[in-house]
């Protein structure tokens, strides 16, 4: 009965603002409805387009995105991005998700899955119409994301598919301003949120945000999901929407163990199934090579690998946050501008952090593999591994941020005596022989550039509080004679 009572009670959240004037075939309802953000039909946006100015031959093995019966505001959106033919992953999912079916993925990053997904959901909601009346506060399709980083990525994609219709992208995490973020809740109809399961909740919880007129639900990462222990809060999650057949649902995962796989069978109504093989990643489109070297050689060779190739745009991950700042602090010192990716790094740091590297503001960003997992940056030539990765999978998804989506790149391991020891299992997961060189001898022999003493981080990281400057505690106490 408190179920039943809560769904029909429940507050709703009326927007204030009047409503600019809709199409005469728009049904309109004596509900409020917003103005802002509204795109209307005189936007910049909608010039005059034509389907005939985005031509694609058809080729043997290929699947245009013309092969489907898609939007043409969404076509004009992937003719503005570039895309001409789909992805392996992207012509599968498209093909089941279009038609109406559940799909689950198995691939790796990389592959385009986010893009299939997008492409599904916008589809979906420029052909339905929407809800009325509505309400604010109430999305129509929801796409989860374990980690901050791929939400802000997956909404910027999202965005960009969105910018030629009327459909709203919401972004909902974790350190960014709490109240901001709930007035846009309150005030704002909602068509495609993009979130991390934790603020969601929050916000769930407080009635900020209703779930149960969701059409599309979203799952990317489900195995991250698992490892950083949100299942449970994605479970309440699901809960709240509609139930199994009167949502669709899309999940991906980079594998599919028995708890993911418990978790498919959940939340999912017969689902076509796609597997795309991580080998098609690592292989086809990333050059690796794997140097011998010994530990205390390790910056040395990183160092002159980047000046002596002249590297741009390219990744360093390391194991440990205290790796990370210390390479950090080397690559500075030698005057390589670059800047860290780590789970201690404030959220709004962060953010500013990937806009200098996607600008090409920095050349090379250090990162932990909890920050990197959410790392989607076009054009990144090379990622060096300082040491490979205690947990073998992330060095897929390391190497997965460059030779994305067909693109070709380089990944360089750092391999030495501890790293050694994981080879075997590595080439066991890649199913392939890996082949162990010696570095250029130049690289470990020419002596490190030193042109600044001063930490990029220790020149501010021990300022006293201003409270304690007043008093002067701040100060050693001098030494009694």
């Amino acid at each position: 009965m408190i179920k039943i009572f809560n769904k029909i009670f429940k507050p709703k959240h009326h927007t204030t603002t009047a409503s600019p004037s809709l199409p005469e075939s728009q049904e309109l309802s004596d509900k409020p409805t917003k103005a802002v953000n509204q795109k209307l039909s005189s936007s910049p946006n909608n010039t005059s387009w034509e389907i005939s100015q985005f031509a694609v031959p058809e080729a043997e093995g290929k699947t245009r995105f013309h092969d489907f019966e898609l939007p043409d505001k969404l076509m004009q959106a992937i003719h503005s991005l570039g895309f001409s033919y789909c992805t392996p992953i992207q012509a599968e999912v498209l093909t089941a998700t279009l038609a109406g079916r559940d799909a689950i993925g198995r691939a790796q990053t990389g592959t385009g899955k986010t893009a299939a997904f997008l492409v599904s959901t916008i589809k979906q909601l420029l052909e339905t119409p929407s809800p009325t009346p509505r309400y604010a506060g109430e999305p129509r399709a929801l796409i989860l994301a374990p980690t901050r980083e791929l939400a802000m990525q997956i909404a910027n994609d999202a965005k960009e598919l969105c910018k030629f219709s009327s459909i709203n992208v919401t972004t909902i995490m974790g350190g960014m301003e709490y109240d901001k973020q709930r007035r846009h809740l309150h005030n704002e109809f909602l068509d495609i949120v993009v979130a991390t399961p934790g603020r969601l909740i929050d916000y769930y919880e407080k009635q900020d945000i209703h779930l149960d007129l969701l059409e599309m639900l979203v799952i990317d990462e489900a195995d991250r999901m698992l490892d950083m222990g949100f299942i449970p809060q994605v479970r309440r999650i699901v809960r709240a929407t509609p139930k199994q057949g009167d949502r669709q649902t899309l999940l991906f995962s980079a594998t599919f163990n028995d708890e993911v796989t418990r978790l498919i069978d959940q939340w999912t109504y017969q689902p076509v199934k796609v597997e795309i093989e991580p080998e098609q990643v690592t292989t086809d489109t990333v050059v690796q090579h794997f140097y011998m070297v010994e530990e205390n050689s390790k910056a040395k060779l990183l160092v002159n690998l980047i000046l002596q190739e002249d590297l741009h745009r390219i990744i360093v991950f390391a194991n440990r946050r205290d790796q990370t700042r210390k390479l950090q602090e080397l690559l500075y010192q030698v005057g390589i501008s670059c800047d860290l990716l780590s789970g201690e790094v404030a959220q709004k740091k962060r953010l500013r952090t990937l806009e200098d590297f996607r600008e090409g503001r920095i050349r090379v960003l250090v990162a932990t593999d909890v920050a990197g997992r959410g790392i989607h940056v076009d054009g990144i030539s090379h990622v060096i591994n300082y040491n490979l990765p205690d947990d073998l999978e992330d060095y897929v998804h390391r190497i997965g941020r460059t030779g994305r989506a067909g693109a070709t790149g380089v990944a360089i391991s750092l391999t030495g005596e501890s790293d050694a020891f994981l080879l075997p299992e590595l080439e066991q997961l890649l199913g392939m022989s890996l082949t162990i060189e010696q570095p250029p001898e130049n690289y470990l022999t020419k002596p490190l550039p030193v042109k600044s003493k001063t930490s990029p981080t220790k020149s501010h990281r021990h300022k006293p509080h201003k409270q304690y400057k007043k008093t002067g505690h701040h100060k050693k106490p001098q030494r009694r004679r």
